[in-house]
C-alpha cells in the first residue's frame, strides 16, 4: 500500500456531502482482475460503513420483516387483491427474507476483503442495492431529489449522504459485474 492509499484509508469522512464528494473522486473501488475475481478498494470508512449498516439491515429482516423501512424489499404484488397478496407474501416472504439475511451477513463477513469472486460480487451488488432502497424509504427519496441540493444543515444530511455515496458505489459494482459477461 502507498503512502497516499495509507493516508486516505486512516481518515475519517464525517459523510458530509463534501466528504462524500471527495470519496466519490473519480476512482474506481472495484475492478476485475481478469481472472474471475474482482479487487474490492474501499477505504476502512468506506468498509466500516458498509459491515454496519448491512449487519443492522440484517437484524432488522431477521426480527422485524414487517418494519415500514422494509416496504421495497417485500413490494406488495396485488394490492387489489388482498387475500391474493396474503397468498403470495406466504409463497414468496420467508425465501426473500432469507436471501437477503445471507447477503447482509456475506457483506458484513466480507467488509474487509480485497478480493470478491463472482458469486461474492453478486451479494454486494444485491446488499447494497437493498441497503439504498431501505434508506432512500427511510429519507423519502424522491426521482427529483439533487445530491448537489444537500442541505449542509439538514439533519438528514449524513443518511442523505450515505445515500448517494451507496448509489454511486452500486454503479461501480453493476459496471464490474458486467465486464465478465
Amino acid at each position: 500500500m502507498t503512502a497516499d492509499e495509507d493516508a486516505a484509508n486512516s481518515t475519517q469522512a464525517s459523510a458530509r456531502p463534501s466528504d462524500v464528494r471527495r470519496l466519490m473522486a473519480p476512482r474506481r473501488p472495484i475492478e476485475p482482475n481478469g481472472d474471475g475475481t474482482y479487487a474490492l478498494r474501499l477505504r476502512r470508512d468506506e468498509r466500516a460503513l458498509i459491515a454496519s449498516v448491512a449487519a443492522e439491515l440484517r437484524t432488522l429482516v431477521e426480527d422485524d420483516p414487517n418494519d415500514e423501512m422494509l416496504t421495497r424489499l417485500f413490494p406488495t404484488a396485488r394490492p387489489d387483491n388482498a387475500d391474493a397478496e396474503a397468498e403470495y407474501q406466504e409463497m414468496v416472504r420467508g425465501e426473500l427474507a432469507a436471501t437477503r439475511i445471507n447477503r447482509f451477513s456475506a457483506v458484513a463477513e466480507l467488509a474487509e476483503a480485497t478480493v470478491l469472486d463472482s458469486e461474492q460480487l453478486a451479494a454486494w451488488v444485491g446488499a447494497v442495492n437493498d441497503l439504498r432502497l431501505v434508506l432512500g424509504t427511510r429519507l423519502e427519496v424522491t426521482e427529483n431529489d439533487d445530491f448537489d441540493d444537500i442541505d449542509e444543515d439538514d439533519p438528514e444530511v449524513v443518511a442523505r449522504s450515505a445515500y448517494w455515496y451507496l448509489g454511486w458505489l452500486l454503479e461501480h459494482l453493476v459496471e464490474a459485474s458486467a465486464t465478465e459477461l
